[in-house]
């Protein structure tokens, strides 16, 4: 993925690796969970894996590799199914990318009251300031997070916003997964 920017740190570099991979297969897609892995740990465990992947010894050390994970089932809701998920000690992140309709600020003070889950996200999905986004967060074991957001109608690798806390009750969520 030789167009992701280089970032500051490796998970900066793991989520914006995550979202250009994923911005390739188009918009409308499922959820995708990724493994990440230390890639020199990866290297030195798995020769054979690396191979494949194309992780040669130019990687530097301090790398993650996101390794896609089986589908998200469609039936459950995704907090229910991550609420099910449990790490093998080799994967010392992990990483969700979702779209989703979002609203300014500005629109919350339209939301009618009473509205159950169902009806709410058609309001949304009918209101005119709705905006399509795609969020990639990824958290680490030690809690460390961050976040790329990509805007349908900015879809351009150079309009993706990065942030530890841009998405915080997602990146909390998959920080549960690694709780015991």
């Amino acid at each position: 993925m030789s167009n992701t920017p280089m970032a500051a740190n490796p998970l900066t570099r793991a989520v914006l690796e995550i979202d250009e991979y994923v911005s390739g297969l188009g918009w409308d897609q499922p959820a995708r969970l990724f493994a990440l892995v230390d890639t020199a740990r990866l290297r030195a465990e798995q020769p054979s894996l690396a191979d494949r992947l194309g992780l040669g010894d130019e990687q530097e050390t301090t790398a993650l590799t996101p390794i896609e994970q089986d589908e998200i089932p469609t039936g459950k809701p995704l907090d229910e199914f991550l609420g099910t998920i449990a790490w093998p000690d080799a994967v010392t992140g992990c990483a969700l990318t979702v779209e989703r309709l979002m609203l300014p600020p500005s629109a919350e003070a339209q939301v009618p009251e009473d509205l159950d889950e169902a009806a709410l996200t058609k309001w949304v999905a009918r209101h005119p300031e709705r905006q399509e986004v795609r969020m990639t967060v990824a958290v680490l074991r030690d809690g460390t997070r961050e976040s790329a957001l990509r805007l349908r109608e900015k879809d351009s690798a150079t309009e993706v916003l990065t942030g530890s806390e841009l998405v915080p009750g997602l990146a909390q969520a998959l920080t549960a997964t690694f709780e015991e």
